[in-house]
């Protein structure tokens, strides 16, 4: 269900590439010459981004409420993506820049797509645990 939302959205983000280097600075090496431990390390920062901005959609969506257990996590996932579409498209050419070109529409699309409800939810409650009730 998420899959096929989000087909159309990397359909649209996929309009807005442009191509950047993966750091600013020329004292960055080579993605070739990074170990894969230090590419997940590079890339971890932007999926954080990438997951951040979607709980932030999702808790600040007028139709998420923490106390309804029973809200439907992953329309708000898809109703996230937009307003997140530039921290997703930075993580994917990131990670086509570092694993090779298309590896990170196959990187969204799958693992992240895959384990990104569940992070969600973990992170959503945590954020509430953490907030005083009024």
């Amino acid at each position: 269900m998420i899959a096929a939302a989000l087909l159309g959205l990397s359909l649209v983000v996929n309009t807005t590439y442009e191509p950047t280097d993966l750091a600013p600075n020329a004292a960055v090496k080579s993605a070739s010459a990074l170990s894969p431990q230090q590419k997940f390390a590079a890339l971890r920062p932007l999926v954080r981004s990438a997951t951040d901005c979607v709980v932030q959609a999702i808790t600040t969506d007028p139709r998420f409420r923490r106390s309804a257990a029973g809200a439907d996590m992953n329309e708000l996932i898809v109703a996230s993506m937009t307003p997140c579409a530039d921290a997703m498209r930075s993580m994917i050419d990131a990670h086509d820049r570092l694993f090779g070109a298309g590896s990170g529409e196959a990187f969204f699309m799958g693992p992240y797509l895959e384990g990104l409800p569940l992070t969600v939810d973990r992170l959503v409650k945590g954020a509430a645990a953490i907030e005083p009730e009024h």
